[in-house]
């Protein structure tokens, strides 16, 4: 099991870089159910929605493309400015594109100030030019650099929301900030936009922070390698905006069919859900090198099959412990008790968060087999079962169809890829204990809400006795033992 013990290091880092900011981030949810009615709301989430899936498709799969072939090429520099060219070309592309035509995208969006799509642009930009240079941070494992600047960057977003939308309006001050050459004016009144302004702003100094650990290289394009990282990287591409249907049409759906009131609460109790997505994400960040550079590993296959138990475990973990003390998260995230009818969908969203989870783990199979394209197809899938599943189920169950899409979807994306590995690149994950840990959890969560939802100190011998269950049946002090003598 040697390099586990420094791959749950970075994890740990990676995770504070990951978790810690968007923490520091449900700050503003706070802020935003304060100052926003859900309508208003459902604006700001809708932007955040487009801009997802414009961050994907700017990409190009690029990020995990320089992985592949940076481990694997000797043409490490070529690598580097390669791809940081690639996404300069699509970022500048897509500018030219959203600034010229403004007033006809912001229409299809539903935007009635094009200043909202402007920043959008120029947000998105900012961000994708980013995209090289964190990889390359993490490559050269420069984790605690990496989490300083995400740090810094969401701080400066909080800070700059707290300013815009309380402390200025409450001072009876009034400003105007006009971007004379995108014709973008905003008035001192608290608005969605500035919202967007303050991320645009904290998107402008972390590219500022990044940007000179690629200028330093020689800037060249390289055609073979080009070719290398689009062929890999596209089909992930098309996988990632797949992806983000997935995690994010309910949003436009909804308020499509239910309205932007229910598409706010839905919105704003999804965030309860964060919390399993940021252990994702950390999870993630720290897992995808470790799999690339352990491929060659003689025990690789054993190492992924201990990775993903483990992930299981303490996703199963997390999931109990939000959904026995929700209501109490709820009353610290979420401040306007009109959103509270829509915390029903909290515990089907931390179990959809999960299997998805489950399926970035999975991916491991094509992604060292160079097969990202039978990733891209289970994408796909999953994203039809989205949208079937979105306009069958919400007219009839309102914004709990939607949290039960998710479900169906990711649980879907999962079984499949765990299928489809098992004959391309098969691992002898442990199926019947995680199966049996997702069942136990899943019962003691429902047994939790449905019947003991205020009592504490029942929900607190629940997770007492699950966490015990799980001591026992891993034999935890040996295990620990064992992964101090190998690391």
């Amino acid at each position: 099991m040697e390099g586990l013990r420094s791959f749950f290091r970075d994890t740990v880092i990676y995770g504070v870089a990951a978790v810690l900011p968007r923490v520091i981030n449900l700050l503003l949810v706070i802020m935003h159910t304060t100052v926003f009615l859900p309508e208003q709301y459902s604006d700001n989430t809708t932007w955040y929605v487009y801009a997802a899936y414009f961050n994907v498709i700017l990409t190009l799969g690029v990020e995990t493309a320089f992985f592949r072939f940076y481990t694997s090429e000797k043409d490490k520099s070529g690598v580097i400015t390669t791809s940081f060219i690639l996404l300069v070309i699509s970022s500048l592309s897509f500018l030219l594109i959203i600034l010229g035509f403004a007033k006809p995208i912001s229409a299809f969006f539903g935007y009635e100030d094009m200043a909202f799509t402007k920043i959008l642009g120029l947000t998105v930009v900012l961000d994708t030019l980013a995209v090289v240079p964190f990889a390359f941070m993490r490559v050269q494992s420069k984790a605690l650099k990496y989490m300083l600047i995400k740090l810094i960057n969401v701080f400066l977003i909080v800070i700059l929301n707290f300013l815009l939308l309380i402390l200025i309006p409450q001072s009876g001050q009034s400003f105007t900030v006009n971007i004379s050459l995108l014709d973008i004016q905003i008035q001192s009144q608290p608005q969605v936009v500035y919202i967007f302004f303050a991320n645009l702003l904290a998107s402008l100094l972390t590219l500022g922070m990044v940007l000179p650990d690629i200028l330093r290289f020689k800037i060249t394009f390289n055609k073979e390698i080009a070719t290398k990282l689009l062929q890999y990287g596209l089909p992930i591409m098309i996988g990632g905006i797949a992806y983000i249907t997935n995690e994010n049409l309910d949003k436009l759906a909804i308020e499509k069919i239910s309205g932007k009131e229910a598409n706010g609460i839905y919105a704003a109790c999804y965030k309860l859900g964060v919390f399993m997505t940021l252990y994702i994400t950390a999870f993630r960040l720290g897992a995808e090198p470790f799999f690339f550079n352990n491929a060659r590993a003689a025990d690789a296959k054993e190492k992924y099959s201990f990775i993903m138990k483990w992930f299981v475990i303490l996703g199963t973990v997390l999931m109990l412990g939000i959904t026995a003390f929700l209501d109490f998260f709820a009353s610290l995230l979420i401040k306007d008790t009109i959103y509270f009818s829509g915390l029903v969908i909290v515990p089907v969203i931390l179990l959809a968060n999960l299997f998805s989870g489950i399926y970035n783990n999975l991916s491991v199979w094509y992604k060292l087999t160079d097969r990202t394209r039978m990733g891209m197809y289970i994408s796909i899938l999953g994203a039809i079962i989205t949208i079937v599943f979105l306009y069958l189920l919400i007219p009839r169950y309102g914004y709990m169809g939607a949290a039960y899409t998710t479900l169906i979807a990711y649980g879907s994306m999962a079984l499949i890829s765990w299928i489809a590995g098992q004959k391309y690149y098969p691992v002898p994950y442990p199926v019947s204990r995680i199966g049996f840990y997702i069942a136990v959890s899943c019962g003691l969560s429902v047994l939790s809400y449905k019947l003991f939802r205020e009592h504490f100190w029942v929900n607190a011998a629940m997770i007492l006795f699950y966490l015990l269950l799980i001591g026992y049946l891993e034999k935890l002090p040996v295990l620990l033992r064992n992964l101090k003598v190998r690391s």
